[in-house]
């Protein structure tokens, strides 16, 4: 594949209605993209892109993120093995956020050990305080085993 290049940013209109990918980066150059599991439709993580990752991961086909906290690029599954690998990207009417459709390999996208980031709910009733949490998801592999640290 040649070098990617995104589209010009013109009106909101045509950001809206053109059929050009021109995504829209917040001023660290950062944009939020949503891991979806294509075949469950459940959300597994969120993670942040800046340009470069967003065209690595298109042009290899498997997630690349930016760590917020590392400050680097990070292809997701690189040290873990518990690999993205990318059916669809969409984009919302901004262009300033992303669903990412992938293929999670591996026993789970989070690092906690867990198939999803999103394991655990707000309790919103019952006698529990609105600022409790409850737990949804189980472990699927050992963090400790897998990012020997």
């Amino acid at each position: 594949m040649s070098t990617i290049d995104f589209g010009e940013r013109g009106s909101h209109k045509d950001v809206a209605e053109l059929p050009v990918f021109a995504p829209k980066f917040d001023k660290d150059g950062l944009i939020p993209a949503l891991a979806i599991d294509v075949v469950t439709k459940e959300p597994l993580m969120l993670a942040y892109m800046n340009e470069e990752s967003l065209k690595m991961t298109i042009k290899l086909g498997e997630a690349v993120y930016y760590s917020r906290s590392r400050k680097e690029i990070w292809h997701k599954g690189a040290t873990s093995g518990h690999t993205q690998k990318v059916k669809q990207i969409k984009t919302d009417c901004d262009q300033d956020a992303l669903m990412v459709y992938v293929d999670q390999h591996g026993s789970g996208a989070c690092h906690t050990g867990r198939n999803s980031c999103f394991y655990r709910e707000v309790v919103l009733e019952g006698d529990e305080s609105p600022t409790a949490l409850r737990f949804t998801e189980e472990l699927t592999f050992d963090p400790d085993s897998v990012y020997k640290k």
